[in-house]
């Protein structure tokens, strides 16, 4: 049967065109997307930018760890701790540095640092001088030389001279001297050592520990680390950064990868049943002349194989060429670091063959064994009637998947609402979904293009009978050339709404407790200075409150891990007048320095005295006093006592009745790289950021997949021409003139589309509907909102494709009998 399937091939290569196209550009992009994520996984890290010219740098051990039954438990410690100052007079040579908050007032954010660490990156001088005294500072960008301006550092805001102007380094840097650098940051950071490594560690090793001060909180570190080589990259600010671009970028990949395999699985099954109900009549021939139901379901996994081995090639071939425009794309959202080197590992290419050969055998099991049932006599009687579009396998399938993705929604909605606005969980219930609505689709054909026709009785013609007449009379080959389209608006239509339904409850969680009147933020990422905030509280009737993010570690796991929790350091007396904190259990009035609130999440009760380290490690022991609500706005609250030199990142001013201090506000936060805004103005730029962070992702992944499932459509539609051919020729015929054929055409084009939005709409409403149930448990009431731009820019483009596919295959058609 292999030889009848090659030579069946070559007869009817057009019947497999389609699938060929649609295997190709599917292994195409496996292997693209797999070279991505080799790529994020194996490129080399950046080299070291801030300590590039210091082959060794000393730092302190900034890890806490704790002893378990089981040994040693760490984890990074979110507060810095210093080095011993007599270690660097142990070092000889050793440039002190010193990393703090420092910015031009309305300037990007930036550091500050001593300028003998300059020669760290390097950075040198490109004009003026270095600084020689206490007002005078050289910086990288923001400033001319010779100018007075205003410095903002974590004490409060003061004028400098910048005296001269510094290369660029890893960050923005704004240099003072030595000695006023000591003075605005004790903390020693770093050591900078041009000399031997095995010396230093020598050197080191002479030193003793120190003591921690009275109270428990370490001045320094007890333990140092010597790095060299790329070591050195830890230390730079890119780092986080860096990783997290890293990981968006194969996070992002991953997930297209999941499409691209879902959506070759559809699109190779709906094209070979596609073709093989255009073969009907001739595998009846084949039964008739002796050919076993085996044989003729050999010879169509025979034409699949053939078919896949050669388009699978193909694609594993040519995809990797598109590994460096992806990373590209990547990297222009922000979604992927721009340093990324292109893998050229051979296994994601052979990764892709091998999946697109199995892709291809999975989608033709159900057109063979439908190819296996065709009965001898159905050749006589394949030109008068279509087989029966929903066979009982047909409805198995399409329930099954239907129930599955409505019971999981339930069960999602019901047990874990959060967990329902993950990507990774809705996803496969969208994938679930389109698979359904694909399988019962010819369901819905008949009574959707009557209701989408019934506008067209009321028009003069024929061709308000002929369009839906024929894609009633023929439902199987309409919902195969809808499909695509259902698949295509039906992806982007419910990822993009779920997207923005997502973006509102996270925003709504946030904005809904705040009972302030105006906020106060911060610029950039260093906080509020402590100045500022004495100024905010002198305001005459507006209480402030300002809220500290800091870090908690705990031991769970019956105390055998050790995990780092957000917690929230605020004034309890005012926490209650600015934001709605929901409490379980409890009571925030006993909130004290000693005790503690806590989410659900901590998984202990009232009353229990919890063992915890503070983000610079040292140890406190704190009573639970309060049990906070699921909707809570932080994982814990404690006193600013605990918030050791963080600053606060945001400060709530509650007006008291008939006050008003708008314009206070505004010179309260003037020069101090801060903003004053209503609440109203809060909340707008909280929706704004949150829509434009979570779709450029979504989007760069609905771009590489809209590709895919815009080259199904047209594949389909043009596998579908042929059969079209003699009736457009009857009509021709029958006296219909070139340009009546074409509309009519076209008619039948948009007809199909708007079949395939409809279930597309259905799909999509089901899905939302299911989301819509899990947000309902985190933050009450919220609008369901689709994208209408992008998902009518879809819509349009679909119309256009179906209209061109089947507009010029039906331009060259003649005056010619339908074939009998």
């Amino acid at each position: 049967m292999l030889r009848i399937a090659w030579s069946t091939l070559r007869v009817r290569w057009s019947s497999f065109a389609g699938t060929f196209v649609a295997l190709a550009f599917g292994a195409a992009l496996m292997a693209a997307l797999g070279q991505v994520l080799a790529s994020g996984i194996s490129s080399p890290d950046r080299g070291p930018q801030r300590y590039a010219a210091a082959p060794v740098v000393v730092v302190p051990d900034e890890r806490l760890t704790v002893r378990t039954p089981f040994g040693g438990s760490g984890a990074p410690l979110a507060e810095p701790r210093g080095l011993d100052p007599e270690l660097a007079g142990r070092v000889p040579g050793a440039v002190v540095d010193r990393i703090f908050a420092a910015q031009l007032a309305g300037g990007p954010p930036a550091v500050g640092r001593p300028w003998s660490a300059a020669r760290t990156a390097p950075q040198r001088l490109s004009s003026g001088r270095a600084p020689a005294a206490d007002d005078e500072i050289v910086v990288t960008t923001g400033a001319q030389v010779g100018r007075r301006v205003q410095v903002v550092t974590a004490a409060g805001t003061r004028s400098y001279r910048v005296v001269g102007i510094a290369s660029a380094g890893p960050q923005p840097t704004v240099f003072f001297t030595d000695e006023r650098a000591a003075r605005l940051s004790p903390r020693i950071d770093a050591l900078a050592v041009w000399r031997p490594a095995a010396e230093v560690r020598a050197a080191l090793n002479q030193a003793s520990g120190v003591a921690p001060r009275q109270g428990g909180t370490p001045v320094i570190s007890t333990e140092v680390k010597v790095l060299t080589g790329q070591e050195r990259a830890l230390l730079d600010p890119s780092r986080e950064s860096d990783e997290q671009a890293r990981n968006n970028a194969n996070t992002i990949a991953g997930i297209a990868a999941g499409f691209a395999g879902f959506i070759a699985v559809f699109v190779v099954s709906s094209t070979f049943a596609f073709a093989v109900g255009q073969r009907q009549r001739e595998f009846a021939l084949l039964r008739t002349v002796g050919a076993t139901t085996g044989q003729v379901r050999r010879m169509v996994y025979g034409e699949a194989l053939l078919v896949a081995i050669a388009a699978s090639a193909l694609g594993a071939l040519t995809g990797p060429l598109a590994t460096r425009p992806i990373l590209d794309l990547l990297s222009s959202l922000g979604m992927a670091p721009a340093w990324l080197v292109p893998s050229t590992s051979p296994v994601p290419s052979y990764v892709a063959f091998g999946t697109g050969v199995l892709v291809a055998v999975l989608g033709v099991v159900v057109a063979a064994w439908r190819a296996g049932r065709v009965r001898p006599a159905e050749a006589l009687r394949q030109a008068a009637v279509e087989p029966r579009a929903m066979t009982p396998g047909r409805w198995i399938a399409g329930g099954g998947l239907l129930a599955t993705a409505v019971i999981s929604m339930a069960v999602n909605a019901v047990s874990d609402p959060s967990g329902a606005t993950n990507n990774k969980t809705f996803m496969p219930i969208v994938m679930l979904l389109i698979a359904a609505a694909g399988l019962l689709a010819p369901v819905f054909v008949r009574p959707v293009a009557n209701l989408l026709a019934a506008p067209l009785g009321r028009l003069r013609g024929a061709g308000a009978l002929v369009v839906p007449a024929g894609a009633v009379a023929s439902t199987r080959r309409t919902a195969a050339t809808a499909a695509p389209v259902l698949m295509t608006v039906a992806l982007a239509t419910t990822l993009l709404g779920a997207a923005a339904m997502t973006d509102a409850t996270k925003a709504a969680m946030r904005i809904d407790p705040v009972r302030a009147d105006y906020l106060v933020l911060p610029s950039g990422t260093a906080g509020l200075d402590r100045q500022l905030t004495e100024r905010l509280r002198a305001i005459p009737g507006a209480g402030v409150t300002t809220v500290t993010p800091t870090s908690l570690y705990t031991l769970e796991g019956a105390g055998t891990q050790l995990i780092q929790r957000p917690a929230e350091a605020v004034n309890p007396a005012t926490l209650t007048t600015v934001l709605s904190v929901p409490v379980t259990a409890g009571s925030l009035a006993g909130l004290r320095d000693d005790t503690i609130a806590v989410s659900p999440t901590w998984e202990v009760s009232l009353g229990r005295r919890v063992r915890l380290w503070r983000a610079d490690g040292s140890q406190v022991s704190l009573k639970v006093v309060a049990l906070l609500g699921a909707g809570s706005a932080a994982d814990a609250y404690v006193t600013p006592v605990h918030a050791l030199s963080a600053l606060p990142s945001l400060a709530y001013v509650k007006l008291r009745p008939g006050a008003s201090a708008a314009k206070a506000l505004e010179q309260a936060v003037e020069g101090h790289n801060a903003r004053s805004m209503t609440k109203a103005a809060w909340a707008g730029t909280i929706n704004s950021r949150a829509a434009s962070a979570s779709r450029l992702g979504l989007l760069a992944v609905l771009g590489i997949m809209l590709s895919y499932t815009v080259i199904a459509q047209v594949n389909t539609l043009l596998m579908a021409a042929p059969d079209r051919a003699g009736e457009h020729g009857a009509l021709r015929l029958l006296g219909a003139t070139r340009a009546q054929v074409l509309r009519y055409v076209v008619a039948e084009a948009l007809l199909v589309v708007a079949v395939g939005v409809l279930l597309a709409a259905l799909a999509t409403a089901l899905g939302l509907l299911g989301l819509y149930a899990a947000l309902l448990q985190l933050a009450g009431p919220v609008a369901i909102d689709v994208p209408w731009q992008p998902v009518i820019g879809v819509i349009a483009l679909c119309s256009v494709l179906a209209v061109l596919a089947a507009v010029l295959p039906a331009s060259r058609v003649r005056a010619v009998a339908i074939p009998r």
